[in-house]
This record gives structure tokens, sequence and C-alpha cells, in this order.
């Protein structure tokens, strides 16, 4: 009868995360030089075959996971202790095609993505502000956090829509 737990019979942390802000960070990173190359292939079919669908459907999938990008950087940087100009920097990498990866290498060579998600206070100081206890608040309630991240995504993408394409809608 196999034991619940981890094969050398410990019990595992209940605090400890599957995913840590370096993986987390890596993916959406690679997710959103990923939805670069479908926006493009989309805007040559746009322009080159006539097919304008092309670009609703891509640019929906880059736009969903700029969002993404932009709040898991937004996440990481306060978890990671990135000053504001930095998390303003990760964001904006998401503008450039492809240049979350090469600052995302750039990060992981800094040793900028290293380490656990921050549950509670430490020692440095900033650690008891206001954006800390916001994340503290939602690391402890991984569930909540995920449902209230994908409604916040989607609502500000449906916003977006509703405001209008980058450049304004052809007549």
């Amino acid at each position: 009868m196999r034991r619940l737990g981890r094969e050398d019979g410990s019990i595992p942390d209940p605090w400890s995360s599957p995913v840590s802000p370096k993986r987390l960070f890596r993916s959406l990173a690679f997710a959103e030089a990923v939805t670069w190359t479908i926006l493009i292939a989309a805007m040559i079919l746009k322009y080159g075959a006539g097919w304008d669908a092309a670009v609703l459907v891509g640019g929906s999938i880059h736009g969903l996971v700029f969002l993404a990008y932009a709040g898991i950087s937004i996440l990481v940087g306060v978890n990671q202790r990135w000053n504001v100009g930095a998390i303003a920097f990760a964001v904006l990498t998401a503008i450039v095609p492809y240049a979350t990866v090469p600052f995302e290498l750039w990060l992981i060579r800094r040793g900028r993505l290293d380490g656990d998600w921050r549950r509670g206070p430490g020692e440095a100081p900033g650690d008891r502000g206001w954006a800390n206890r916001v994340m503290y608040w939602m690391l402890a309630r991984p569930l909540v956090f995920g449902a209230v991240f994908v409604v916040a995504v989607v609502a500000i993408f449906a916003a977006l829509l509703v405001i209008g394409p980058p450049g304004g809608r052809e007549a």
C-alpha cells in the first residue's frame, strides 16, 4: 500500500507551489512570443490572402496573452522585489515583438527570478506595503486568485474590444 506524501515518505509542505515565479514568468514570456508569431502570421494572411478574420483571431489570442503577461509581470515583480521601473519594463517588453524572451533570459542570468513565492512579510524594507499585503492575500488563496485573475483579464479584454482595436476600426 502506497503512503501519502513524497516517495521518501515525507509530507509535502502545504505552502510550496508547483509553479514557481520563474516557471510562471518564463511560461508567459514564451507564450507572448508565440502569440506574436500568430499575430504576424494573421497579418500576412489578412494582407496577402485577404482573410480579415485571421487578424481578429490572432489579435484576440495575442491580446489575451499580453494582458496575462502584464498581470503576471506585476505579480512576479512584486514577489521578487523588483523596482517599479523593472516591472514597467517587463510589461513594455510585450509591446516589442519577441522582446519578452531576451528580457526573461536577462532576468535569469541576473538571478532576478530565483526563489519561491513570498507568503508573508520578511525583513526587507517595504515587505509590509499595500502591494505586498495584496500579494500575500492572493497567494494564500490560489484558486480565488486564479479565478479573479482570469475574470480580470477577460473583463479588461472585453472593455478594450468595446473601445476598439488599435488604429481604429476600418470603414
